[in-house]
């Protein structure tokens, strides 16, 4: 399922012993563009500090109820491992916090979840979490400071970031969606992350390898649709690139020859 990351954020968190409060914002790697953590705004129960919930410790997500229901207690999110806000996240903080919650670790393995290629919610799955990075540069930044960045085609501006659209099942995000209001007709058009060449914060800035004419000529984007495989297919047809799901097949017939051989 696809939701979008605007429409994600009013929704309330229900923990297994009652309502925690909303989704605020979200941490996303940059290098795999996947969410890692939810950013809670529990209304002032945990003051002074930042509450992240992973996508581990989400049980479903109710559209229609805009409910995030979290596998968790309060209890044990009070107990997790503390981070103030405004503090940056560390390696240290995040072992300590998937340590706490004996989740594999993201950054053990080669896929898009370390040892998987998926969100592995099947906890007898589970390896014991390791780490096998040591030299660690963090990927990770909030969305709330990616909407509006400039979107620059290999010839000019042609857009800014006016959401994101992430994939529940593997919480990649799976396209941003480009408002190019102020340099074509009332458009908005899907541009995956695996088409991007760079990003530039200081510039706020995302460098995209494609060119004005290609991407004002892509399949238009409108809040009516469902996105849909046929709409995936024209888009990737369009641009004569691979489509994701492809390469998810293949990593997920590698994962599995990778646990055969444990």
């Amino acid at each position: 399922m696809f939701i979008k990351a605007k429409t994600l954020s009013d929704f309330k968190l229900d923990c297994q012993d009652g309502e925690l409060g909303k989704v605020e914002d979200f941490y996303y790697d940059d290098q795999f563009w996947t969410i890692r953590y939810m950013v809670a705004d529990t209304g002032g129960w945990l003051t002074g500090r930042e509450v992240l919930l992973s996508p581990y410790a989400v049980k479903s997500i109710d559209i229609d109820g805009k409910l995030v229901y979290v596998d968790l207690t309060k209890q044990q999110i009070k107990d997790s491992p503390e981070l103030e806000a405004g503090d940056p996240l560390s390696r240290q903080f995040e072992e300590d916090y998937y340590g706490y919650y004996a989740w594999p670790f993201y950054w053990g393995g080669p896929f898009l979840w370390g040892p998987y290629p998926f969100l592995q919610t099947d906890h007898d799955q589970w390896s014991a979490p390791t780490s096998e990075v040591k030299d660690w540069d963090s990927h990770l930044r909030r969305i709330t400071e990616l909407r509006g960045d400039v979107f620059q085609a290999t010839d000019g501006e042609i857009g800014h970031v006016d959401d994101l659209i992430i994939d529940d099942t593997t919480w990649e995000i799976r396209y941003f969606v480009i408002s190019t209001h102020n340099w074509l007709p009332g458009k908005k058009v899907l541009i995956s992350p695996k088409w991007i060449d760079r990003v530039s914060w200081e510039e706020g800035k995302v460098f995209v390898n494609l060119t004005q004419e290609a991407i004002k000529e892509s399949p238009e984007y409108t809040t009516e649709s469902l996105l849909r495989r046929e709409y995936e297919e024209s888009l990737y047809n369009h641009y004569k690139l691979p489509p994701y799901w492809e390469k998810a097949e293949r990593d997920e017939k590698l994962a599995e020859v990778a646990a055969s051989t444990v």
